[in-house]
């Protein structure tokens, strides 16, 4: 068949330059239907009698200009039909409770050809004043005891702020400790009206119990205050809680709790430690798995506490999702990465970090309500097996994000969009009608999707039995004949053990090729390929089968494709030659919304990083990347100083996961570790070091606060430089003062002498004149002196 005006189609084909129109297996409509979406079947009677019955099948195109008329081409094609479209509301206080719409449409139907895709839009809208139903489920255990008496004024406060939110707001309230079996309890009689006795630091407390519903959803939030104040603690012996079983009563339990249709559901979970889990019952002899029921009895009590299992996570993510119900986890820090993983398998939790003696909690349930209400997640109900779906998130932004089906940092008032296109893998049985449904996690809003199936062609309506056309020994149908057991031949004309040797050629794909390849025998002019115990082999010279394809694991085809004539035809959301890449990018998003951090690619679901120093499982570790400091420097002003671009739109705590640690003092003698500085709105130096452990985990090591350094005060300056210039002064004066004392000193000294010689000679002169015996003594003296000289 020639390449001209088929570009289009060849590249939407698996395989692009090979025709598996033409090279399938297909005998009837119905098959060729099923090989692919771009395949077409010919009806028209006159059409390709001289040729294979599979050449009926191929692209539209083919058959058009191979003389086939359009009236008598079957290619049906995948179709939308929105069958109920109320438009989005802005308001919940504007309208009735139940004419507030959140998401358009609420009713599609969907006809699907197998391998041919069908598209609709989803939008989603929070809308403002929406009523908020919330429970508060408290661990009333031994070492909540302090954490007791700091919510006693909770509901005033809380229900203060919550209307500045919402005009409808109820609360509720409960509690639970564990259950009053061994080990998880004292069960000794001494011990069943007073667990805590001989207990010296807290003697006195009420007996355990399971779960206790004290305050159905009411709008009167003193009563919440007033069930706070009657409530005492109560004690269990081993570490973790009986939390969930609590969970799971809180959330089908809907009539005793009283929520809402049309409101929020929040449940919040106070605790200070771990939760059991599924099968550690079998420990005090519980080895019936919870059934998910409401076991409240008269006096609001959980009945069944020492009779079942605790709940499983899975359970739990079911009855939550199922009653519209926004888990908010606050539990300590101790056990915060605990719980945020167990926010991974519970679709619709959150976890805050809640102080030991819960004096946050008020501000802990506004920031976790706040955060919920800046979510949109879609999910899918009763997803039928032969259907695959793929999500494109637009968001706030305007960017399509495949694969992704969540936005975040919203408004209230924002809407988002998802493109969702469905693709039928396989034809059910005739007259099958499926349907599944897609909803908001913790909304009430939901799309009802109905799916049939264009597995069928429309000239199977003109089938006729025992047609002239076939011989009188076949079915006519679409062009073609079904013959009875033993009949052979386009129009049934040969017999089973007819055979000519002139024959064989027609039964050659090549000339000294064998007859069928090797795999069936030439009767009639036409092969009949033998049966395998591995699969079907098939096509006009039995070159073909569905074995013989490239496997992963030892799976053909990895599961995710249909192995065609040697090749794998995958399924969507797959590629590669054994189907083993999927196309999904959602594992490859990062927290801060982008593809591999930016620094890697999405290859078959998985980052592969193309930054140098880039790691982790979305490339979001990198200490070596030019961007590292400043990307953590987002984090230390908003963890540190609820400052900087992410202290105003709580994606502070989703995107900043790291372990930060303050220090007085910074050391910068680690080489695995980057220092980073930058300078504060305040013209300080901030320092910190960002290094990653050999656990994978990243630490940031930050100065308390920043280095400031002290300004020198300027009469401090102005004493320093007069009492400088005084000094030098003095100093000056002192050397002055001392060179004038020391010159003065000698010129009295040659004074005083020159006056002594002076005195001297006088004295001799008046001697000599007076004395004349003296005279003449001095001059003999004078005379001896200058002999001696000589």
């Amino acid at each position: 068949w020639q390449a001209s005006g088929r570009t289009s189609v060849l590249a939407s084909l698996p395989w692009p330059g090979l025709n598996v129109c033409v090279s399938g297996s297909a005998t009837s409509c119905a098959e060729c239907l099923l090989i692919h979406p771009s395949c077409a079947w010919c009806a028209q009677e006159e059409f390709g009698a001289a040729r294979t019955l599979t050449s009926r099948c191929d692209l539209k195109q083919n058959l058009q200009k191979r003389g086939c008329e359009a009236q008598f081409v079957e290619s049906p094609r995948s179709t939308t039909s929105v069958q109920k479209s109320k438009p989005l509301s802005s308001k919940g206080s504007e309208q009735t409770q139940y004419d507030v719409v959140q998401i358009h449409p609420q009713m599609v139907s969907l006809s699907l050809r197998p391998g041919d895709q069908a598209s609709f839009e989803v939008q989603v809208r929070p809308v403002e004043d929406y009523p908020v139903d919330l429970y508060y489920l408290m661990d009333l255990s031994l070492s909540m005891n302090d954490d007791l008496d700091n919510i006693r004024n909770l509901g005033t406060k809380l229900a203060d702020k919550m209307r500045q939110l919402t005009s409808n707001f109820r609360l509720g309230f409960g509690s639970f400790v564990d259950k009053n079996v061994s080990p998880f309890s004292y069960t000794a009689p001494k011990y069943q009206d007073n667990p805590c006795n001989g207990y010296k630091l807290f003697p006195k407390c009420v007996p355990t119990f399971g779960f206790r519903h004290l305050l159905s959803l009411t709008d009167k939030v003193d009563r919440f205050n007033e069930e706070v104040l009657k409530q005492m603690v109560s004690r269990n012996r081993d570490a973790p809680e009986g939390g969930f079983d609590a969970i799971l009563q809180a959330a089908v339990c809907k009539e005793r709790i009283g929520w809402r249709k049309e409101a929020y559901h929040l449940l919040v979970f106070a605790t200070d430690d771990v939760p059991h889990l599924a099968l550690d019952g079998k420990l005090g002899g519980l080895v019936q798995p919870h059934d998910g029921q409401c076991h409240l009895n008269g006096k609001n009590e959980y009945s069944a506490s020492d009779q079942m299992d605790y709940p499983s996570l899975a359970l739990l993510g079911e009855k939550l999702a199922e009653n519209n119900i926004f888990l908010i986890f606050a539990v300590t820090k101790r056990h915060y990465v605990l719980y945020k993983n167990l926010t991974l398998l519970i679709p619709g939790t959150t976890v805050e970090i809640l102080d030991q003696d819960s004096k946050n909690v008020f501000q802990l349930i506004i920031n976790a309500y706040s955060n919920i209400r800046s979510k949109v997640e879609l999910s899918v109900w009763n997803h039928p097996e032969d259907l695959s779906l793929a999500f494109t998130a637009t968001c706030t932004d305007g960017r399509p994000q495949p694969g992704l089906r969540k936005c975040a940092d919203l408004k209230i008032g924002d809407t988002v969009t998802f493109n969702v296109s469905v693709e039928a893998r396989t034809c059910p049985a005739p007259g099958t009608r499926h349907s599944f449904t897609i909803k908001p996690v913790g909304f009430k809003d939901r799309l009802e999707v109905a799916v049939d199936y264009q597995c069928d062609c429309s000239c199977t309506r003109f089938t006729q039995a025992n047609s002239s056309r076939c011989s009188t020994v076949g079915t006519y149908s679409c062009g073609t004949c079904r013959c009875e057991p033993g009949y052979l031949g386009a129009v049934c004309e040969c017999q089973e053990g007819e055979a000519g040797g002139g024959q064989q050629n027609e039964c050659r794909e090549a000339e000294g090729k064998q007859a069928c390849s090797g795999r069936g025998e030439c009767i009639c002019s036409q092969c009949l390929c033998y049966e395998s115990e591995f699969g079907k082999i098939y096509g006009r010279f039995c070159e073909c089968d569905d074995f013989s394809c490239a496997r992963h694991k030892g799976i053909l085809c990895s599961g995710h494709g249909e192995c065609h004539c040697g090749e794998c035809k995958c399924h969507a959301g797959y590629v590669g030659d054994n189907c083993n890449c999927s196309t999904e990018t959602a594992s490859c998003i990062s927290d801060d919304g982008q593809m591999c951090s930016g620094r890697g690619n999405c290859v078959c679901g998985q980052c592969q990083c193309t930054e140098p120093g880039a790691f982790g499982d979305t490339c979001e570790k990198c200490p070596t990347c030019p961007d590292a400091c400043s990307t953590k420097r987002e984090c230390i002003e908003c963890r540190l100083f609820n400052s900087g671009r992410l202290a105003d739109n709580q994606t502070c705590q989703r995107l900043c996961k790291d372990e930060i640690i303050t220090v007085d003092t910074l050391k910068t003698d680690d080489h695995n570790a980057v220092l980073c500085l930058y300078k504060t709105e305040n013209d300080c130096v901030m320092k910190f070091t960002y290094s990653e452990h050999a656990s994978g985990q990243s630490v940031l090591t930050a100065l308390k606060e920043p280095d400031c350094g002290s300004a020198p005060d300027a009469l401090t300056v102005l004493l320093a430089v007069v009492g400088s210039i005084l000094l030098v002064g003095i100093v000056l004066l002192a050397i002055w003062k001392l060179v004038i004392t020391i010159h003065d000193r000698r010129e009295f000294a040659r004074f005083q002498s020159a006056r002594s010689r002076a005195r001297y000679e006088m004295v001799r002169i008046r001697v000599q004149e007076n004395n004349i015996l003296y005279i003449s003594t001095f001059n003999g003296t004078q005379h001896s002196i200058e002999q001696c000289k000589k």
